[in-house]
C-alpha cells in the first residue's frame, strides 16, 4: 500500500508563499498521478492541481498563475509551491495518488491526511 504524508501548512499573511510537501511511501510512486486538493470550512473538497507520471499538469482556475505541482521521483515527493497567497486560500490541502490505467495493475487511490494553511493578516 501507499501512504502519503503531507507538512509544510502554517499560518501566513496574505501575499505571502508557502511549499508544501507530500512524502509518499513504495516504490511505484513515478507511475502514479499526484493531486493537491483542499476543503474550506463549510465547503466541499475541490481539486487544485495534478501532475501526472510524464509532467504534465493541471490547475483550478483560481490558482493558476500562482500555485506550482512539480514532483521528484528520486525522493517519492510532490511539492505545491504556493505564492501571492489570498485569505480564500485558507483550506486544508491533501495529497492524492492515483494510479494510472496500466493492463495487470489494480486501481489504486490514496489520500493523506491533510495539512492545514491559514492566510491571515
Amino acid at each position: 500500500q501507499v501512504q502519503l504524508v503531507e507538512s509544510g501548512g502554517g499560518l501566513v499573511q496574505p501575499g505571502g508563499s508557502l511549499r508544501l510537501s507530500c512524502a509518499a511511501s513504495g516504490n511505484i510512486f513515478s507511475i502514479f498521478t499526484m493531486g493537491w486538493y483542499r476543503q474550506a470550512p463549510g465547503k466541499q473538497r475541490e481539486l487544485v492541481a495534478t501532475i501526472t507520471s510524464v509532467g504534465s499538469t493541471n490547475y483550478a482556475d483560481s490558482v493558476k498563475g500562482r500555485f506550482t505541482i512539480s514532483r521528484d521521483n528520486a525522493k517519492n515527493t510532490v511539492y505545491l509551491q504556493m505564492n501571492t497567497l489570498k485569505p480564500e486560500d485558507t483550506a486544508v490541502y491533501y495529497c492524492n495518488a492515483d494510479s494510472p490505467n496500466v493492463p495487470g495493475l489494480r486501481d489504486m487511490n490514496y489520500w493523506g491526511k491533510g495539512t492545514l494553511v491559514t492566510v491571515s493578516s
